[in-house]
């Protein structure tokens, strides 16, 4: 092997490129089982972001579902999930540009089974007894009046008048009907504005009728009438009809089961074995029989499986070896999940649940790197505001091929997450080693208000959206440059809509960073109060106050107002089409550091939506970014790169 080349950081040369990142990678979610067959969502770039149902079946074949150009994607809360289910192998889906569902039968093109109306349907089950599909329904027929969320009825061979039956229905949201075993009763989920689902739901049975409607209803956990937060997550029929679910009542997302009308602890532990429900058709537990529940958790930032006697409660840890886990789905002495870890992209999973073996399904991308290509991370914990401490991944630059200079220290890139609400994750991403592996470190924040370590610190957020995670995310930078990591001369910040929010925030309110990077991220928060979503509208009550009650406070946390204490370059991307946080929110942003003629870029996107899915509009993003830094920390790259137009660039 060479010795390597003594090269500044930022200009190495890299074999991970941008046309490595996208080359037949997917994203992958939404399992299902349905007899022998598996099934999984694949998100695929390299086909306009298109989501394709993926049907694998004990031969080893992995076979399309739906064909093109049907896209398996809902808009209930915009953000979709639960975009389909499987019933004895004929699959009910969502399509994107229609939102009408569809049932396919093997063999068969797909048919739809609701009328054109504009109506949005998700996460959805079978009602055997009954001929019906359950699910969510939101109503946006009636224009100027806020959507109408309902759980429905559907019949599912269609018709023309085949909109839903309604259910349940008063509260704003729904989501997770469950039918018990024997089907004479109904479990769901349902909460109101203000909260978002993981501040507070209430959990619901109601039994069903023999004419199919739901009658006498009563809660059964959940948050009081009086709004003192409990936040219940999956709620699930055991095969013996015990109902079980997930709360965070002791401050940690744990399970518990309904007995004799009484709420009894399966395993109390520090671990959230729940997740923040920013999607429909999430899953962390299943049952393996009647007597055995197969679970994931998180604890102290790592993914583990473990099992559950439901007679004696007693806990076994599963030996498994990917410590990030999602979408889990247990079946007869199987278990199938997205699983990965920070050597191995992600993947879908099936575990033996017998003997331990595990067989990989699918590779969200079969790309393979060597190792002396990617950085490993290393959780970190600093200190931050108040005595208190916030975590962080830190990822040194990392190619086997160059070294720096004597006595140079690298650019870093704080990253701080979307949501807010929501968490980092490990597993292996080209995008992050794109920047490590040409010299630039990353350092991926979980500040307060992440999920995996607790309510108290979830709910750290609140009231103070733009100030802690401003201040997490300087203070592990900060921790860093006195670790002698870093350049403090060279710090950037960069982040995807609330994490583009923070990014902002960042750059304004504090003088640490020398440059940033928005995606579709929120500069202006009275704008973004009364310009989205349903789902999202009241968010910012409990991450920054009522509005308009608390205008002062809206006002003085968004970056649009002070842009006088801007002093650094900031390049925009923006999906022209998004309707979470619209295009208005970066070209206003843009139009102030014209004025102040302040270094800046914005690329905006035809067809893309909140978060980019297609290709060429990925690789083009992170070739701009990296253009941008060049430009403004001084280095080479490597890489030929079509240039930027950098506005007022000195």
């Amino acid at each position: 092997m060479t010795q390597p080349q003594t090269t500044p950081y930022g200009s190495w040369k890299s074999p991970i490129s941008t046309d490595l990142i996208v080359a037949d990678s997917v994203s992958l979610g939404q399992t299902a089982l349905d007899g022998d067959d598996v099934y999984w969502v694949e998100q695929r770039p390299a086909d306009g972001g298109r989501n394709v149902i993926v049907r694998y079946t004990p031969d080893g074949k992995a076979t399309d579902v739906n064909p093109p150009p049907f896209n398996a994607r809902t808009r209930v809360h915009e953000y979709g999930g639960g975009t389909y289910m499987v019933s004895d192998g004929a699959v009910y889906f969502s399509n994107y540009s229609d939102q009408r569902l569809y049932r396919q039968d093997p063999g068969e093109e797909p048919h739809p089974i609701t009328r054109e109306a504009e109506m949005r349907y998700a996460d959805a089950i079978m009602d055997r007894q009954r001929n019906r599909l359950i699910c969510v329904r939101e109503d946006h027929t009636v224009e100027g009046r806020e959507a109408v969320n309902t759980l429905v009825g559907l019949s599912p061979d269609g018709g023309e008048d085949n909109v839903g039956r309604v259910l349940v229905s008063g509260n704003d949201f729904y989501s997770s009907p469950r039918l018990s075993p024997d089907g004479t009763k109904l479990a769901w989920l349902t909460w109101n504005h203000p909260n978002m689902p993981w501040d507070g739901t209430q959990l619901w049975v109601g039994q069903i009728e023999p004419d199919g409607s739901i009658g006498k209803s009563e809660q059964v956990a959940g948050m009081s009438v009086a709004g003192v937060g409990e936040a219940v997550f999956q709620p699930e029929w055991s095969p013996d009809g015990t109902l079980y679910f997930v709360s965070d009542r002791t401050g940690w997302w744990n399970l518990y089961r309904l007995r004799d009308g009484k709420t009894e602890p399966l395993h109390e532990m520090e671990a959230e074995f729940g997740r923040p429900q920013w999607v429909f058709g999430l899953s962390t537990y299943g049952f393996d029989a009647a007597g055995r529940l197969i679970c994931s958790y998180i604890q102290q930032s790592v993914g583990r499986l473990a099992a559950i006697d439901t007679s004696t409660r007693s806990f076994q840890p599963i030996e498994f070896p990917y410590p990030n886990i999602s979408s889990l789905r247990v079946g007869d002495r199987r278990a199938v999940l997205v699983a990965g870890s920070p050597i191995e992209a992600w993947s879908v999973v099936q575990l033996d649940l017998a003997s331990g073996q595990t067989q990989v399904l699918k590779h969200a991308s079969d790309v393979q790197v060597n190792p002396g290509y990617i950085s490993v991370p290393e959780a970190i914990d600093f200190p931050t505001e108040n005595g208190l401490t916030a975590h962080g991944f830190f990822y040194a630059p990392k190619n086997r091929d160059y070294v720096a200079p004597d006595g140079e220290k690298p650019p870093v890139l704080v990253i701080s997450h979307g949501g807010p609400t929501g968490s980092t994750s490990t597993t292996l991403s080209l995008s992050t080693h794109y920047w490590t592996s040409r010299g630039i470190a990353v350092l991926d924040v979980n500040y307060g208000g992440s999920t995996g370590y607790g309510t108290a610190y979830r709910r750290r957020l609140n009231g103070q959206w733009g100030v802690v995670d401003v201040d997490d995310c300087g203070n592990g930078a900060r921790y860093l440059i006195q670790r002698g990591e870093v350049d403090p001369d060279r710090l950037a910040i960069r982040g995807g809509s609330a994490g583009g929010y923070t990014t902002l925030c960042a750059l304004t309110f504090r003088d640490l960073f020398k440059a940033g990077a928005s995606y579709y991220g929120i500069s202006d928060l009275e704008v973004f109060a009364g310009d989205t979503h349903k789902f999202e509208s009241r968010y910012l009550d409990s991450l920054v106050g009522p509005y308009p009650d608390r205008q002062d406070l809206y006002r003085d946390r968004s970056a649009i107002h002070y842009t006088d204490q801007l002093s650094c370059p900031i390049i925009f991307f923006q999906g022209l089409e998004d309707k979470v946080v619209p295009p208005n929110q970066a070209e206003i942003m843009v139009e102030a550091l014209r004025a102040k003629k302040l270094p800046v870029a914005y690329l905006a996107f035809e067809g893309e939506q909140h978060g980019f899915r297609k290709a060429n509009t990925i690789k083009r993003t992170l070739e701009a970014e990296l253009y941008f830094y060049s430009r403004i920390f001084g280095f080479q790259p490597a890489d030929k790169i079509e240039p930027v137009e950098i506005e007022n660039e000195t």
